[in-house]
């Protein structure tokens, strides 16, 4: 095999990128991303995976959620993990997310944009928390 110059790699990088678009563009859509890495997959993030799917559905939401799977987020203990980045509010990484956790996801967070405290794993300034906290 041929090494590889700079421009090479970037041509094959830009053919591979439009072949696989598979991570997730910049964009003012809601992202909901969910661990599943071995670690999630074993605490139950399959099952996670669903009921956000099934939720966002039945929100009629498909149009503006952006929904990933990725390996894991290096916070195993609290498995499964699910990224929630809705414009207009701080990117937040919820832990312990079981099915009925994930269906509050979409309503409270994404529907209501209130951020449900409890299973904040990477929380966002206490300022920013204390303006957005729903009542759960």
């Amino acid at each position: 095999m041929a090494k590889m110059t700079p421009a090479s790699l970037e041509e094959h990088r830009v053919a591979m990128k439009a072949k696989h678009p598979t991570t997730l563009q910049a964009s003012p859509t809601t992202r909901i991303v969910v661990g599943m890495g071995t670690c999630g997959i074993a605490a139950g993030a399959r099952a996670a995976w669903e009921e956000l799917r099934k939720s966002v559905a039945e929100f009629g939401l498909e149009d503006e959620v952006q929904m990933k799977q990725t390996g894991c987020m290096g916070l195993c203990q609290v498995e499964p993990t699910v990224e929630i980045a809705v414009p207009g509010m701080p990117t937040v990484i919820y832990g312990r997310v079981t099915a009925e956790v994930a269906k509050r996801l979409v309503r409270k967070h994404i529907v209501e944009k209130t951020l449900i405290d409890g299973h904040i794993q990477d929380r966002p300034a206490g300022d920013i928390v204390a303006t957005n906290r729903g009542d759960e």
